[in-house]
Parts: structure tokens; sequence; C-alpha cells
């Protein structure tokens, strides 16, 4: 750390009014020796080169040296160092009441909706068992490194994703501000995909599921209940099922509009939905972290227990070895394509979720001291290995879907995204004993894994807020947090519309990917190259008591830059063709999404010449100030001192 003072502490005591001068610049402090001894308050005076184990300031040190050694088992007169404590002035920062609820909030952000839909439908796409290989390796030499380090970075700082940049490298402190505009992109349509769940949840209730006939009053001509028990029907091209019908004209409307270029009124039913939505996310992290942490305790955890369920209910369907098998049979072909592996690594990376300024703002409310290598180290895995667990929860039921149909598994898992889970899964379950308690505990465990990861999104921008504006919103945070949750709510409206999963999917598509992305990679070349990844394993040294080995070294200087400029080019040079259903994306729609995406992505460049504009002196000047960290510690009251 840098050395923010120095002081020299004599031999002799140099009179009454010098002793009375160190004694008031310590009063509400405590003096911390580098070899492990404390001083605390409240001893005698002794003076330090009495070789009685006190200092001059009067703070007594915790063992009782020989006269030959010196205060702390230090040959008499040799050169130590002394770290002073000093109680700061500022409101102290808001922790956690518990370590599990770092955890669960941290596990819940990570494990959301894509571990479910996302993850099963690319593994089968990119050789099955084989797609683990790439899958494992990007997360050990990418994912899990970024992970660590914005774990770190938030616990050393204890700033959310704007502040911290003075602290680290100031001219890229717009990251911060991009980072807060991509998470409001996220929360414009990721909460609308659980407000469709809710809507599922509250038509489970009864009976009959209503996606399980063709009577319905928005059911077409195409409508078609087809399974090996009904022997008189045959499926055609034309033909729609019962649960796709639902999906597309009941809950989503989209037979109700063209395309992006005619969106339509808004769903009051789906507005509602919304509505509750935001309202049981207001209520839980208005307060902050002493409330959210209640919370994922139920929402974090629910979700497991539900696909454990499911895993087993699923396991015991008949024709569920054959989705397994689709699911993890090998082809070793595939991993000669930079498909596979620009996949892998995109999954990991969007599945971890570095860049979206949560684990800086998680991470910030730790005690100085906590072993975050062990939480980067746990909380991946659990991620990884929950999406792993998920495709045994999809394919089990693709399997009994391809078996009541009498067709090939990968007929049946044609859809990916949102359309598996309200489509194919719903679908299955409608045909399942006991369909509505199935029903409902899924889209439950949809809602909960969607909730969790907005609550950790928002915190990652209130906090980002609070620590660049305290003066402003620190004793406003309710209604901060409710401007912001307002902001969110209009900002979906138009997800609401009878086109709004036309929206969805563009704003998945260009407005989060490339733009975090980016700001990660910046983010990483900051941090590694300019603060300096000596300094950086400083840091680390002094909250956890050891230094990040050369693997983690050699991962954020080269190896997590690469695995970033891998994807970023491979988006670039391999532009996704975005379609929808019968929809295709005019040309129009990608230059918006990129528009959408650079908005974000903007503001890094911006506050580089707004920094170097208002920095005073010469433009050398003004650049060296830029690159140069503001000194932090733990409350930025550490001092390091050198005495005789």
């Amino acid at each position: 750390m840098e050395m923010k003072q120095s002081m020299m502490v004599d031999r002799e005591n140099e009179g009454g009014e010098k002793e009375k001068g160190e004694e008031s610049s310590q009063e509400n402090g405590r003096l911390m020796l580098a070899d492990g001894g404390v001083a605390e308050k409240g001893g005698p005076k002794v003076n330090s080169g009495g070789g009685s184990g006190g200092v001059s300031n009067g703070y007594p040190t915790s063992t009782a040296p020989s006269p030959k050694e010196g205060a702390g088992g230090v040959p008499a007169g040799a050169l130590r160092t002394l770290v002073v404590q000093q109680t700061s002035l500022d409101q102290p920062r808001e922790t956690w009441s518990k370590k599990m609820d770092f955890l669960l909030s941290v596990i819940g952000y990570a494990v959301d909706l894509g571990n479910v839909w996302r993850f099963p439908y690319i593994c089968y796409q990119n050789g099955g068992g084989a797609f683990l290989l790439p899958y494992m390796l990007m997360a050990v030499f990418g994912g899990v490194p970024l992970f660590y380090m914005e774990l770190a970075l938030g616990q050393f700082h204890r700033s959310g994703c704007i502040s911290i940049w003075k602290h680290i490298c100031p001219i890229f402190k717009g990251i911060g501000f991009a980072i807060c505009i991509i998470a409001l992109y996220i929360a414009f349509y990721y909460n609308t995909i659980m407000a469709w769940a809710l809507y599922y949840l509250l038509a489970s209730f009864r009976p009959t599921l209503p996606w399980t006939t063709c009577s319905n009053p928005w059911n077409t001509v195409n409508c078609l209940r087809y399974l090996s028990t009904d022997s008189n029907v045959t499926w055609t091209n034309t033909s729609t099922s019962p649960a796709e019908e639902f999906y597309t004209r009941q809950v989503l409307q989209v037979h109700m509009s063209p395309g992006l270029h005619q969106l339509g009124s808004v769903s009051w039913q789906l507005a509602l939905c919304l509505l509750f939505i935001f309202t049981i996310v207001y209520f839980s992290i208005w307060k902050g972290v002493k409330t959210s942490g209640k919370v994922v305790w139920v929402t974090a955890t629910f979700p497991y227990l539900v696909l454990l369920v499911l895993l087993v209910r699923g396991a015991t369907l008949p024709g569920a070895w054959r989705g397994v098998v689709f699911y993890l049979k090998p082809d070793w072909g595939k991993l000669l394509s930079t498909t596979v592996w620009i996949d892998a690594a995109a999954q990991i990376f969007f599945s971890l979720g570095p860049g979206f300024g949560v684990l800086l703002a998680f991470a910030s409310y730790n005690p100085f001291h906590n072993n975050c290598y062990k939480d980067a180290l746990l909380t991946s895995s659990v991620n990884c290995l929950t999406s792993f667990l998920s495709g045994f929860v999809i394919f089990t039921v693709l399997g009994y879907m391809a078996e009541m149909r009498k067709i090939g598994v990968e007929t049946v898992a044609k859809d990916a995204g949102p359309s598996l889970l309200f489509i194919i899964y719903a679908e299955a379950i409608a045909n399942m004993p006991a369909a509505t308690f199935f029903a409902i505990i899924f889209f439950l465990m949809i809602i909960m894994l969607g909730l969790d990861s907005t609550f950790a999104g928002l915190e990652g921008v209130i906090t980002a807020m609070l620590d660049e504006f305290p003066q402003l919103l620190s004793r406003r945070r309710e209604w901060f947090v409710l401007g912001l949750v307002c902001v969110c709510y209009l900002g979906a409206l138009s997800t609401l519309t009878y086109g709004g999963a036309f929206v969805v999917k563009l704003f998945e598509e260009y407005a989060t990917g490339p733009a975090v992305i980016t700001v990660v990679f910046l983010e990483v070349i900051a941090v590694s190259w300019f603060y300096g990844t000596s300094r950086f394993c400083a840091d680390v040294h002094m909250m956890l008591g050891f230094s990040p080995g050369l693997f983690w070294r050699v991962c954020w200087v080269a190896i997590c830059p690469i695995f970033l400029l891998f994807i970023i080019v491979s988006f670039l040079a391999f532009p996704p063709e975005v379609k929808l259903f019968d929809y295709v994306y005019p040309p129009w729609t990608t230059v918006l999404g990129y528009c959408i995406g650079v908005s974000s992505f903007i503001c890094v460049p911006a506050y580089m010449v707004y920094h170097l504009l208002t920095a005073k002196g010469t433009f050398k000047q003004r650049l060296l100030k830029g690159i140069t960290p503001v000194p932090s510690g733990p409350h930025s009251d550490i001092i390091i001192t050198h005495a005789v």
C-alpha cells in the first residue's frame, strides 16, 4: 500500500508538550506493529528507548519482550514498521449480517435463468459431453480469475463501480458509468421474463392447465394436441401445439404486432404482473444488504429444491434416458469448430457475471479480512455445477416428450431461450401426473431465479451511486431506490407491448453482450497494466495474508485480456442472426441494436476526454494524474510509518 504519512518516534521522550501532541493525534485510534504486536490504549506511558516494550505515545505493546530484543522481539535499535489505524470520521459502511448472506447473494446473482435455458441448449448444440472440455478451460483460465479479481477489488477498496476508479486508474472512471447504464438496460427486459413466468404461475392455479387444450378463445384451427395416446392425430408442418399458442397468442400476443416498427398497445395483464415483480424487488433492496441478504435465503435456495424435485420426477419418466444420452453424447469433431470455443467463452462469462458492478458492490460490504479467494472458488464452482445439473432437468423431460411423440430428441429441442421453458417444458409438465403442482413449483423457480439476479443488478447501481454521491444520497436511500425502480418500470413498458418479445430479444442480443465484454476488457487492462499486478497482489496480501500465485498473475495480465478480446472479435466477425418465431429482424434493427450498445460504452471515452479537459497542468501532467491512483485501504485510514 502507498505510504500516506510518515512519522518518526524518538528514542527519548522530548517533553510533555510533544508527548501530549502525540497522544491527541492517536486519541481515536490504535497502533498496530508490523511484526504482530498491537498497541492498545490505556496503559502507562513508557519510554520506547527504555526497552520496556512500550512506545512514547503511551500505548503499551501486547507482549513484553526482553530488554535485549526490544519491542516485539526485534533487536533494539533496529528499524521497525508501525501501522497506525485511525478511526474514520465518515459514517461506518454497512456490512453483511452473516457470511452466508453474502455467499447466497453471489450464488443467487450468478445462477440465473441462463443456467436453466441457455447452458443445456448450447451444450447439446456444441458436441454434448465434448463441450464440457472447452467450457471448463474457459472457466479456469478466463471466468474464475475475473470473478476473483472483482471480489478482491470490491473488498479492498470498499467502493461501488464508479468511485472505485479513483483508487485504481481515475481516467477509466467512465467504466463505472457505462456499467450502470448496462444494468438499467438489463432491468428493462430481464424482469419482463419474470412477468411472463408470473402470468403462467397465476394461470396454473386450476385443475386443467390452460395450455393443454385447443378449445380456448385464443386457439386457432392449426392447434393440435399431439401425443402417442392420440393415435388419430396427424402432425403437419403448419400444426401448432396448445402450449405454443398459449405462449404466443395469450401471454405475449405477438400475433397483434407485425414487428419492431409497430409494437402495438401495452398488455395490461403483463403490466400488472411486472408491477408486482418490481414491488417485491423494491421492498427487498430498499434498506440495503441487511434486507436483501435475508430475502436471498429463500430466492437462492428454493430453486435448488425445485431442481432436485424436477430431476427426480424427470428421471422416472419414460424416455428420460434418450434425453440424457442426447445431452451428454460427445461429438469430439465439434471441438475443431471455432464456434464451440466462442460459445464456451461467452457462456462462462455471462454465467459468472463479472463486469456488471455486482461483485464489486457485494464484496464492498464484506469485512476487510474476509477470505474472498475461497468465496470466488466456492461460488463459481456452485454456478458451473448448477448449469450442468440443469441440463439433466431439461433433457430428461425432452426425452420424455420425444418418447411420447415418437420423434427424435433433436426435433423436440429445436427451440432455445425462453421458448424452451415456456413452450416445451410447460407442455411436458402439462402431460405429467400432478401437472398443476409441478407447474406451480416450476414457474415459482423461474421467478426466484430472476429475482435475486435483479436484486444484485440494481444493488450494483445503488451502491455505485451512493458511494459516488454520499452527501446527496446516503440519507435518502429509500427514495433513490424508489426512483430507480420507477425508471426501470417505465423503461420496461416497451417490452410489455404486443411486440414486446421482439424488444426483449433485441436488448438481449445487442444492448448488454458486446458492451459489457468490452467494458470488462478495459477493466482488466486498467487493473493489470495501469494499476499494476504487483500492487494489486500486495492489496490482496494485506487483506488475506497471502499473495495470489503465478497462475492468477498470468491470467490477469495476459490470458483474461486475450479471452475477452477473443469474444469481442468473434462477435464482430460473426454477428448473430437475430430471429424470433417467424419474424426475421430487418437490417435497420441491427443498426439500432449497435446504437443501444454503444450508448453505454461511449461513457468510457467521453469521461477520458472530460478528465483531460478539466484537470490542471500541462497535458503530460493531466495524463499522469489520470493514471495515478489515490491510495485507499480498509477505510482509507491505514498509515504506514517507519520508526527506529
